[in-house]
This record gives C-alpha cells, sequence and structure tokens, in this order.
C-alpha cells in the first residue's frame, strides 16, 4: 500500500502518457486540455488504491483508474456547458476557450475513449468494468437531470436531495473504488461492500460541501464562500432550514432567498444566520458523521486485514477534513 500522494504521482505519470495526439486537432486538443488542468484527481486515487486493498496491482488498474477520470472530465466539460461557466479550475472553459460544438463534440469523444480504456482487461474483468461503468454513467445523468429540476422546483424533498447528490457526485466515488476490487479479483460480496463504503463517502462528502460553501474558510476551501446562497441552490442546509426553523425563519429565508435587490454579503450572512438559529447548520454537521460512520461501518464486513481497514478508514477520515 502507497500513501496518498504516491498513487496520485503515479497516475499523473500514467495520463501524460494518455496525451492524444491525433486530427483533427480541435476534436483532441480540448481532451488533453481538460485532463491537464489539474485537480486533486481523487477517484482515480481510489481505483488504484482499492486494487492493492484486495492484494492486486496498481498499476494493473492504471487503465480502469483513467477511464474513471476521463468520464470524470467528460461530464464537467457538459456541467460547464450547461451551466455556462466561464471558468473550471481557474481557467476558460472547453466551450469558452474553443466553441459550444467543440465541447460537446470532444465531450462525446471522451465518453468513448473512457469505454475503450476497458479493452485492455481480459474478457471477464472487461465486461464487470463496462456493466458498472454503464450502470454509473446513466446514474451520473439522472443526478445531474434531478439537479436542473430542482432549480424550478419549491417542494423538493430532503430524500429527493439525497437521492440526487448519490447518483450525481457518489456513486462515481463508490464505482471508481468498486473498479479496484475487479481488476484485483476480490470476491463479489467485496466488490459490492467497498462499492458501498465509497458511494457513503461521496453522499458524506457533497454534504460537508454544502456546509463548507456556508461556512468554509475561503483561503482553504478553494471556492467562493456563499456561492449556493447567491445562486438560491436549495441546498441540505436550505432543505433543512425549512423542515426545522421556525415559520418566521422559514418566511424570512424565503423572502432572502427571492430579494434581488439585497446585496451579496448581505444576502449570505442573513441566510447564514438562518441556518445557524434553525439548527440548519447543526443537522447538516451530523448528517455529515452520519454519512461517514455508515462508510466506516461497512469496513467491518470487508475480507481484508485490519491494517488495510485503518488506511481506508483513515482515508474517509482525511477527506472530511480536507486534506487530500
Amino acid at each position: 500500500m502507497q500513501n496518498i500522494e504516491a498513487y496520485q504521482k503515479s497516475f499523473l505519470s500514467y495520463l501524460e502518457g494518455f496525451t492524444v495526439n491525433k486530427e483533427p486537432k480541435n476534436l483532441y486538443e480540448p481532451i488533453n486540455y481538460i485532463l491537464k488542468l489539474g485537480g486533486k484527481r481523487l477517484r482515480p486515487v481510489l481505483t488504484l488504491m482499492t486494487s492493492e486493498v484486495f492484494d492486486g496491482s496498481a498499476t494493473e488498474a492504471m487503465n480502469a483508474a483513467l477511464s474513471v477520470e476521463v468520464f470524470h472530465n467528460f461530464s464537467l466539460i457538459h456541467d460547464d456547458i450547461m451551466d455556462d461557466a466561464p471558468l473550471r479550475r481557474g481557467k476558460e472553459t472547453v466551450h469558452e476557450k474553443w466553441d459550444l460544438n467543440t465541447g460537446i463534440l470532444s465531450g462525446d469523444a471522451m465518453l468513448i475513449l473512457a469505454y475503450q480504456l476497458f479493452e485492455n482487461y481480459e474478457p471477464q474483468i472487461f465486461r464487470a468494468l463496462a456493466k458498472l461503468f454503464s450502470k454509473t454513467a446513466l446514474e451520473v445523468c439522472e443526478g445531474q437531470q434531478y439537479d436542473i429540476d430542482f432549480e424550478t422546483r419549491d417542494d423538493v424533498s430532503i430524500a429527493e436531495y439525497l437521492k440526487m447528490i448519490e447518483y450525481k457526485t457518489a456513486v462515481l466515488v463508490g464505482a471508481a473504488m468498486k473498479m479496484g476490487a475487479i481488476v484485483a479479483k476480490a470476491s463479489e460480496e467485496d466488490q459490492n461492500l467497498i462499492y458501498d463504503f465509497g458511494r457513503f463517502l461521496g453522499v458524506a462528502f457533497q454534504l460537508q460541501d454544502d456546509y463548507l460553501d456556508a461556512f468554509g474558510n475561503p483561503e482553504t476551501f478553494g471556492k467562493q464562500v456563499g456561492g449556493d446562497i447567491l445562486e438560491n441552490k436549495k441546498t441540505y442546509l436550505y432543505l433543512k432550514t425549512l423542515e426545522l426553523g421556525s415559520d418566521a425563519e422559514k418566511s424570512n429565508l424565503l423572502e432572502v432567498m427571492s430579494n434581488a435587490s439585497i446585496a451579496n454579503e448581505a444576502k449570505v450572512e442573513k441566510v447564514k444566520a438562518l441556518f445557524n438559529t434553525s439548527g440548519a447548520a447543526e443537522a447538516t454537521q451530523l448528517a455529515v458523521k452520519d454519512y461517514t460512520q455508515k462508510a466506516f461501518s461497512v469496513l467491518e464486513k470487508l475480507n481484508i486485514s485490519d491494517d488495510k481497514k485503518q488506511i481506508l478508514q483513515l482515508f474517509g477520515e482525511q477527506l472530511m477534513n480536507r486534506r487530500v
């Protein structure tokens, strides 16, 4: 077993060799561009790490890890188009640097390239990886559609919100880990358990992201604090305020969120105060702990050594503390 930095380093080296220098340039250059924009490479690291957890080889899992990263970045290109986002990791988004049609087509090509990477495996592993990938890719699309639908709905339930973040974010974390287990030829039981471990951690990660968007330190969070509030997003904090708040707090929240004339800073501060007084902030922190604990409880059932269980638990704790 290696540390996170070692997995990142070996994956980045492999990614460097994946550069697609083919014609037409306007199809492949955007692919190379988005893949080299940076990021923590969390998902491919999970694939490599999981393979070694089950006594497999990180080297053998490299193509599966790359497939996960290519798919993730494909989804970012199309997400940025849907959001009309000008920047991704501080750089121009693909559709801004090139154009809309190029962004759509290069994204489509990335989805195909992600599938092609499975061809490097023997038929049985190829089949298992492709089946999991298809299921996951479709769920990510479903999660994205739920997210879009929620923008125009005023009756979103907490259960619906949790399903949305599970599909949009958490299933890919679970799949990244299960792919490592498939390559390592772990038992079907262990494959499914490690999937659940990743899925629960993915939900916890997204709930914590909701919390940090409002209450995080701008210097360490890496994004604009209060961004979700300014975009009127129906986050877990927002929905919990409507569930737990008094009639006055609910009314104030709806009024402030719909008030286009209020200054940004004032809006963020007013909404954060309502998140706190209603108990929604505390409830969100408890939900993060709950899903993290659900992930850790899965570890007890895995057929791996205690020291490997500790490594996975430490990773989960680091993830929740944003050290990785």
